[in-house]
């Protein structure tokens, strides 16, 4: 799955609703876009993007801004109601903003490729199997959400993501041999860039830290730490500080188990060529 626009959503009317009402606020203020971005610290790209309807605001971002421009909590409110597009599970949301303003991400899976490295037909593949079966509609709404989520690799070059993969979740073969070569390509062009790094668990690894489920990890910011857990309809937000402590001491754990992100490459080159 590319990174294009082309295959971008619609903004959702909470979201557009919030980028007027921020423009709003902006102008009467007296502010260009390229005046405003430093004072809140962000891009001038990025107010851009939140004044389309693009871009759901970070919690930090609708702080600064409500100061800034001296809103009258207008900004607050309006970015209570701010949502994506209706592809994204609503119990995942606050996560994936969370996700907006992070600095580093730190993922481990065993049951599939994560959503920020999976190709179209691979995704494709993963919804025309669902349980309940999905609507066409559904289905091209959940493929845009997740080619949404992956603009997050190439638009924070400053945010560090860790992907920790288990071998046999590549090996397994989904979508046929065509769709897997097409996402081993895909992940060996995604890792090439300098903030994204990948290891694989190899199969011969029969014990290691993660046999207790996924990990989702992510810092903030003002170095804030959260994590997340999915079931199967319905996940939940973790900040304890003593969980968070557990999930980094095993993900920490994970690092020095997991194949180099060196050997992991040639790993999946090999998987590649064996195709």
């Amino acid at each position: 799955m590319t990174n294009s626009t082309t295959n971008e959503p619609e903004p959702s009317d909470s979201l557009k609703t919030f980028g007027l009402v921020h423009k709003a606020c902006r102008k009467r203020a007296g502010l260009t876009q390229e005046e405003f971005a430093p004072l809140v610290g962000y891009q001038p790209s990025t107010v851009a993007s939140i004044e389309q309807g693009r871009r759901l605001p970070p919690r930090a971002y609708v702080e600064r801004a409500e100061e800034v421009l001296d809103a009258f909590r207008v900004l607050r409110a309006a970015a209570k109601y701010a949502t994506r597009q209706p592809g994204l599970a609503s119990w995942f949301r606050e996560w994936a903003e969370l996700e907006e303003q992070a600095i580093s991400l730190y993922t481990f899976e065993n049951r599939l490729v994560p959503g920020l490295l999976q190709t179209e037909g691979y995704a494709r593949t993963l919804f025309n199997e669902r349980v309940p079966v999905l609507t066409d509609a559904q289905i091209e709404a959940q493929i845009a959400a997740r080619a949404d989520r992956q603009r997050l690799l190439v638009e924070r070059p400053n945010t560090a993501f860790s992907f920790i993969l288990e071998e046999y979740v590549v090996q397994r073969g989904t979508g046929g041999s065509e769709a897997t070569r097409e996402l081993i390509d895909h992940v060996l062009a995604v890792t090439e860039l300098r903030n994204v790094e990948l290891q694989l668990m190899p199969m011969a690894r029969h014990v290691h830290a993660g046999l207790n489920g996924p990990i989702r990890l992510l810092e903030t910011t003002e170095n804030e730490w959260f994590g997340y857990c999915e079931g199967q309809e319905s996940g939940q937000l973790v900040a304890s500080p003593k969980t968070i402590s557990v999930l980094q001491m095993r993900y920490a754990k994970l690092r020095s188990q997991a194949l180099t992100p060196e050997d992991s490459r040639s790993l999946l080159e090999r998987m590649r060529g064996a195709l």
